[in-house]
């Protein structure tokens, strides 16, 4: 957009697509930059769903990813200096006029972190959401390994739909895919309920993959993208109604 493209949009498109990503390891067959790409993806079609009513903010590409550090290429921002950009971009913008935003993170790693910054904003004069991808559609995941989640199946089927070209299906390999095969900070990591402990990456599998992204297709990738558009738009949609 130019400057005057976006002063019209401010008028015709109140809601602000903010998609956030991260740079960081995702096997040895994928590329680093997968969660920028995803959020950037599911980003498009959502706005593509509203008809003109958002416009999609460039892509913050860096995430929290400490986790990921122990594989080489992988940078991380601080969970507060990943709030202070956000919350930069933001304040940009409503300097402009835009009074809702929606975040989509492509990373799990952001989560904490955007969940924070909503409860700062629940007080303010703005309307802040944000939504993850693959847990919005946790549902149509099915016929995956007992442990899958980071560069597995799922990831790898987004990816396989979104951008081929950056999965090196000749270097996909299986990680873990049982609780058996992690170690005990790990299996306890993984608990639905009770104490909470974070982990390194390194502590799941030695190439920090969970799941076995050679079963994925790019045509469950479709599905699982489209699928996260479609509901992430109808959730803008309504909110836009209110």
């Amino acid at each position: 957009m130019t400057t005057d493209e976006a002063l019209e949009a401010v008028r015709t498109a109140p809601l602000a697509i903010i998609p956030v990503g991260a740079q960081e390891q995702h096997g040895g067959g994928m590329a680093m930059s997968t969660d920028t790409v995803r959020a950037v993806g599911v980003a498009d079609r959502v706005a593509e769903r509203l008809a003109g009513r958002a416009v999609v903010a460039p892509v913050v590409p860096y995430g929290v990813s400490p986790h990921h550090l122990a594989f080489a290429g992988t940078m991380s921002l601080s969970p507060a200096t990943f709030m202070s950009i956000v919350r930069d971009v933001i304040a940009s913008l409503h300097t402009h006029g835009w009074r809702q935003f929606l975040v989509i993170t492509g990373h799990g790693g952001n989560n904490a972190a955007l969940s924070v910054l909503a409860q700062e904003y629940v007080r303010s004069d703005l309307t802040f959401a944000w939504t993850p991808i693959t847990s919005v559609v946790s549902d149509l995941i099915t016929d995956v390994s007992a442990v899958h989640g980071h560069a597995g199946e799922a990831e790898t089927a987004q990816m396989l739909y979104l951008a081929p070209e950056l999965v090196q299906a000749d270097r996909l390999e299986r990680g873990a895919t049982s609780l058996d095969e992690l170690t005990t900070p790990a299996r306890l990591s993984r608990q639905a309920r009770g104490p909470r402990l974070s982990v390194g990456f390194d502590a799941y599998h030695k190439r920090g993959v969970l799941g076995d992204p050679r079963r994925a297709t790019a045509e469950n990738g479709r599905l699982l993208v489209e699928t996260a558009a479609d509901r992430i738009a109808a959730f803008a949609d309504e909110l836009l109604s209110a």
